[in-house]
């Protein structure tokens, strides 16, 4: 049960083993970046709801991202159904059924992805004191197999799985924050750190092996990355005396760059998938007007 005001979200990436390819899919419950569930007062976050689609490769781009309302939305334990799109769980794997239409430039998304974990684990942490924003990896590795018709691309990959939970929107909790994770030889790194909206810093750096255990261990230093095309600013972790460097940005958006990082972790090269998001970017007047070409909300 997501409470007003709050929301919830489950989160895919992943790569194509040759590494041309990246995908994120986001399944939402009050979607927080949704502009219609703020103007309409964050009352209902069951009539807000999202399957988002973001593909990057060679010649194989798509975005899609279209809310729909309580009545083109079911639910239940291991089924999850927005509109024409729907993910469901068979206790081996993740199957998500694609059917969305790309915005501003409409075109058809479909297609089928499979995940299979590798193991799931049910360890939790919190965002703040309070506890009102909760952070939840899931699947924290897995394989991914990708056959999309529109546009046409067939990959497999390597994949991960987390949620984020909250009592509140995001942006009256944080004003940045920046997400990375990297499959090791024998541990998924996870660092994720930022600035509560009181100012205060919060930081995680995580490791997980391979039986699903978690781990604290002490963070890398700091290092600043080049900003996106919109200027986000970004930054990551990395071992003394290596310097990470931006592969890829698959998504630049006013408030959010999703990126590849080519970085050093724990002692080891790494591929690391990375995101830096803006709140105060979010949260303002100006981009507030430009959501709705993205984001659409369907009518009908």
């Amino acid at each position: 049960m997501v409470s007003p005001q709050g929301y919830a979200w489950w989160y895919i990436d992943a790569t194509s083993d040759d590494g041309q390819y990246g995908l994120t899919i986001i399944a939402f419950i009050g979607s927080v970046f949704s502009p219609y569930y703020k103007l309409m007062g964050r009352k209902r976050p069951d009539n807000h709801c999202a399957i988002n689609i973001a593909l990057c490769g060679p010649r194989a781009n798509a975005w899609a991202m279209t809310e729909r309302g309580a009545k083109h939305v079911t639910r239940d334990r291991d089924h999850f159904a927005v509109g024409p799109s729907a993910m469901h769980w068979d206790g081996d794997c993740l199957t998500i059924e694609i059917n969305e239409i790309s915005a501003p430039i409409p075109y058809p998304v479909r297609g089928r992805v499979k995940l299979y974990p590798d193991l799931v684990t049910n360890t939790g942490f919190a965002l703040d004191p309070a506890a009102r924003h909760r952070w939840q990896p899931i699947a924290p590795r897995a394989r991914i197999e990708v056959e999309m018709d529109r546009p046409g691309t067939s990959w497999t990959g390597n994949g991960y799985i987390d949620s984020n939970f909250g009592d509140e929107p995001l942006e009256t909790g944080f004003r940045d924050w920046h997400w990375s994770r990297a499959h090791l030889s024998r541990d998924v790194a996870v660092l994720y750190e930022g600035i509560r909206r009181d100012g205060r810093p919060f930081d995680l750096a995580l490791l997980c092996d391979r039986q699903g255990r978690w781990r604290d261990v002490e963070a890398p230093p700091v290092q600043r990355l080049t900003r996106s095309g919109w200027l986000v600013d970004r930054r990551t972790r990395v071992d003394v005396g290596h310097a990470a460097r931006v592969r890829k940005t698959w998504i630049d958006a006013p408030f959010y760059a999703r990126s590849g990082l080519q970085t050093r972790l724990f002692g080891e090269d790494a591929f690391a998938v990375h995101e830096s998001l803006s709140l105060n970017r979010f949260a303002s007047t100006v981009v507030q007007a430009m959501l709705p070409y993205r984001m659409p909300r369907a009518l009908f």
